[in-house]
């Protein structure tokens, strides 16, 4: 008789500064594990064309998503722009019990809002570093998509974001896509295996102690 019950899921938080691999990462391990949610936010901004609720975010007046903040509702939240934008509570809460993971797309500050919430128990960190400045503005110009001045913005926000890289659990250094990938397949599985995440380890530990007794 093997261990049994379903494990709790866990929350898995992926950032990294932009440019990094963290988007592409998310996209594989998506793909690796269907079951895996990814975490949908709310806003307050008003839909653009073709997008759906439920899909690319959870549309609220600033009313109710205020609301929601001061129920304890999400996991963490951030004022962008004059719109407000967060992780409800309750979706992942659903996932979790069902033995799915939730992942995460978000930045330090995000991070650390739902490491000290009530799920915070749940949660396995990733931050995902380059492997040189030169390389990670190499990758931001490959893009070919922002002017001089956006990717001198997103290098200065980086520098901010990677001095938070102690902040996390696990910090891969992504200089070979598939490598990094295959580490960070290591860490899920790992995570999933620990002791507190497999509910029917003691049950089965009993019934080993119950088999010595009856020898």
């Amino acid at each position: 008789m093997q261990p049994s019950g379903k494990r709790r899921g866990l929350l898995l938080i992926l950032s990294s500064p932009s440019g990094a691999g963290k988007s592409t990462l998310a996209k594989r391990l998506m793909a690796w594990d269907p079951t895996i949610r990814f975490s949908v936010s709310a806003t307050t901004r008003a839909p653009r064309p073709g997008e759906a609720e439920g899909r690319e975010y959870y549309f609220k007046t600033r009313a109710d998503f205020e609301a929601l903040v001061a129920e304890g509702q999400m996991l963490e939240h951030a004022e962008v722009f004059g719109n407000l934008y967060g992780s409800p509570r309750g979706p992942v809460e659903t996932a979790m019990h069902e033995g799915r993971d939730t992942l995460f797309d978000i930045d330090w500050q995000g991070g650390q809002q739902i490491r000290n919430s009530a799920l915070g128990r749940d949660v396995v960190s990733v931050f995902v570093l380059p492997p040189s400045i030169a390389e990670l503005d190499r990758r931001l110009r490959g893009r070919a998509q922002d002017s001089d001045a956006v990717i001198a913005g997103r290098m200065a926000k980086s520098r901010d974001e990677i001095s938070h890289w102690a902040e996390y659990d696990y910090v891969l250094v992504n200089d070979d896509l598939d490598r990094t990938f295959n580490d960070l397949l290591t860490v899920l599985t790992a995570e999933r295996m620990r002791r507190d995440r497999q509910p029917g380890l003691s049950d089965f530990v009993r019934t080993l102690n119950r088999e010595f007794e009856a020898r």
